[in-house]
């Protein structure tokens, strides 16, 4: 699938939601008249564990030589059904059909009679809102033959526990993959929590135990996991880290949050000292860098903004959205719809570079409803509740506040206000008295494609607008708007990019 991730020259590159019972769930959507396709999730009496556990059961179809998808959106799609289960044990069978919650809507009326696979999954885990996160439960994957006009029952059994986490590569003299314990956050969640880093240090770090580097902080795209490091060449002017794009709500984005936590504070008081102590970094602000793309694009951006004088310069490309006068086509502050535009039609969500539309806001969100617990599209872990979680308010009852409405797609007014704070455009505009002089001499540096799959490129266009209209100081950083180009790499190589942050050390 598309995961707002692109092809880069430098890595830039199941929805489950918090498991405490949500007080604040949206409505299900429309009950559908039941097809005749049926899935039984029993679980084994070996999976249940001391205390039975409560989260959100999902069945994926897939094609007949392929993997189940949990989490594709991107056409030609096959269906995912998700429903919750309390308390689940071996004598209890959680029932998906056409009535529950189904990606995409209507589909599995739809589906053509013939073989496919399935795979159900029984996603619990509180920290890592991924289907493949440790300690979920999943079935093997079935070869199944199905027909809705037939009447097919098949019955799933969750017999494997999902082990560890990510797939952690085997570490070598260069790449290294760290768990750290993070205080900040832990208090904040009232539990153990960590914070993932991959580590790339330089090729001859142990040959020369005198010598200092400087420190580049890579950001992924969207969901992107530490142990993408592994992809990441080692240079021997850099320590270089990739966070991990893998938390509680989703990607957690790397900034304070009211639902993520302290994931700024995290990264910049916990993390990067360790690092910089742990790897004979140089350890200042002249020496640290950010950079990444889409997510990542987003992220060093504004770590660069929020922490100015912190880091020396950032490099984002085809950023996720800079100002939500346009949060891809959506203006929350004028739009009353999410889902509709002013002229009545389905909001675009994706397209190709020449403008055919690929998916719609309502059929991404669709998807998320599925995932998320309580057929909640802000509590799925993926794109539009990522954002939601880090840009947005938490209720009283502990969980994110939804922009707007799952069912449709109506915004939620009273909810804009705390969005302003990640509006970056806005934060400039309203803090370059005091932000100016501490961005100046070149730090901020912005690509983007005009033909951006996501229409990011809107919101950048209004943040270079606005920058060209800043004074005192003038604005000297770098947006460029590239014809032509999507949802990709740009503006720079990475040999560039490395000798640019080089020569701002010294």
């Amino acid at each position: 699938m598309l995961y707002r991730t692109f092809a880069a020259v430098v890595l830039f590159g199941l929805g489950l939601g918090w498991f405490a019972e949500p007080a604040r769930l949206s409505s299900a959507q429309p009950q559908a008249k039941p097809s005749g396709l049926k899935f039984e999730v029993k679980i084994a009496a070996d999976q249940v564990g001391r205390n039975p556990e409560s989260g959100r059961v999902l069945v994926a179809i897939g094609p007949k030589n392929g993997e189940p998808n949990f989490t594709n959106y991107h056409p030609p799609v096959l269906p995912v059904l998700g429903t919750d289960a309390d308390a689940f044990t071996a004598d209890k069978t959680v029932t998906l059909d056409a009535a529950s919650d189904v990606f995409p809507a209507g589909g599995l009326e739809k589906l053509p009679a013939g073989e496919y696979t399935v795979r159900a999954v029984f996603a619990t885990n509180r920290d890592i809102n991924l289907p493949s996160a440790p300690g979920n439960r999943s079935s093997k994957t079935m070869k199944v033959k199905l027909d809705p006009a037939a009447g097919t029952t098949v019955t799933l059994t969750l017999e494997q526990g999902l082990g560890q986490d990510a797939q952690v590569p085997k570490e070598t003299a260069t790449h290294k993959y760290l768990s750290l314990p993070s205080k900040l956050l832990s208090d904040f969640h009232g539990r153990p929590m960590a914070y993932r880093v991959g580590v790339v240090l330089p090729p001859d770090f142990q040959k020369e135990p005198a010598r200092k580097y400087g420190l580049l902080v890579h950001i992924g795209g969207f969901g992107s996991r530490y142990t993408h490091a592994a992809g990441i060449g080692a240079d021997p002017r850099f320590v270089q880290i990739l966070v991990d794009g893998a938390g509680p709500w989703g990607d957690p984005y790397h900034v304070d949050s009211a639902n993520n936590g302290p994931y700024g504070q995290a990264l910049t008081t916990e993390v990067i000292p360790h690092i910089e102590r742990t790897y004979r970094c140089l350890g200042t602000a002249q020496s640290r860098f950010t950079t990444g793309g889409s997510t990542g694009g987003w992220v060093s951006l504004a770590l660069q903004v929020f922490y100015p004088e912190f880091f020396n310069g950032c490099w984002s490309q085809c950023p996720d959205s800079v100002t939500f006068e346009r949060f891809e086509l959506i203006d929350i502050y004028r739009d009353a719809n999410a889902y509709v535009n002013s002229f009545g039609v389905d909001r675009p969500g994706t397209r190709t570079v020449d403008g055919d539309t690929i998916s719609s806001v309502r059929h991404e969100c669709q998807l998320e409803r599925v995932l998320g617990r309580g057929g909640n599209w802000h509590l799925s872990g993926r794109d539009w509740a990522s954002w939601n979680a880090t840009y947005g308010p938490k209720g009283k009852d502990g969980l994110p506040v939804p922009l707007w409405d799952g069912r449709t797609g109506a915004i939620d007014r009273s909810v804009v206000e705390h969005w302003k704070k990640y509006d970056l455009k806005l934060h400039l505009e309203k803090n370059w008295a005091t932000l100016g002089p501490k961005l100046a001499g070149g730090k901020v540096n912005v690509w983007v494609g005009d033909a951006d799959d996501y229409f990011l490129n809107a919101a950048v266009r209004r943040f270079k607008d606005s920058t060209d209209r800043l004074k005192s100081p003038k604005f000297d950083g770098t947006i460029i708007i590239e014809a032509r180009k999507g949802h990709s790499s740009g503006g720079w190589t990475r040999k560039e990019m490395l000798d640019a942050m080089e020569k701002r050390m010294k």
